[in-house]
């Protein structure tokens, strides 16, 4: 059986599902099927409003999600909580920068073979796939914080407040 490409097997499970393949959704994909910087969907946004007048923002998060849900897209993790996607839905892992939160995808299947999975059938849960994501500084701010360290704010003095003046009962009764 000959591999289908990307947007064939878009196609194939938007049928599969009953679903019809929209401009919108063609378009969305199309966007990413390239992309490996794991874009929000505000990202996504950006890069096909030109191409889709009258496209909103809620469309393509509503775009993003049934995507998702059809498996030719993943949702990607973050620090921030943002959400981001990923059109590689093959399992791999990631880098996330603490600073910038950028997300690498990482390649090493030395990492699945080291992996040891929990027996989560005593929670009455399976495990499907995972997905590991390793948290560190990227080799962009790592550079920019050497070229560029951050400035310390100057200690700011205790102000000293005056007391407070009591007011007489006659003048708190006056209001």
């Amino acid at each position: 059986m000959p591999i289908l490409s990307r947007m064939q097997q878009f196609e194939a499970a938007c049928r599969a599902h009953g679903l019809p393949v929209t401009v919108q959704r063609r378009r969305i994909f199309e966007a990413l099927c390239d992309r490996t910087d794991h874009p929000t969907p505000d990202q996504v946004y950006s890069a096909v409003k030109d191409t889709l007048p009258g496209v909103s923002r809620t469309t393509v998060y509503r775009v993003l999600d049934t995507l998702v849900r059809l498996g030719v897209l993943t949702k990607a993790c973050s620090p921030t909580a943002t959400t981001r996607v990923d059109p590689r839905t093959a399992r791999h892992h990631h880098l996330v920068c603490q600073r910038c939160d950028r997300l690498v995808d990482v390649e090493d299947a030395a990492v699945d073979h080291r992996v040891r999975l929990p027996d989560a059938r005593r929670q009455g849960f399976t495990i499907a796939d995972y997905s590991i994501y390793f948290t560190g500084v990227c080799a962009a701010c790592q550079e920019e914080s050497t070229t560029h360290p951050p400035s310390r704010p100057a200690p700011q003095r205790a102000r000293k407040r005056k007391p407070a003046r009591s007011r007489s009962p006659a003048a708190r009764a006056r209001g």
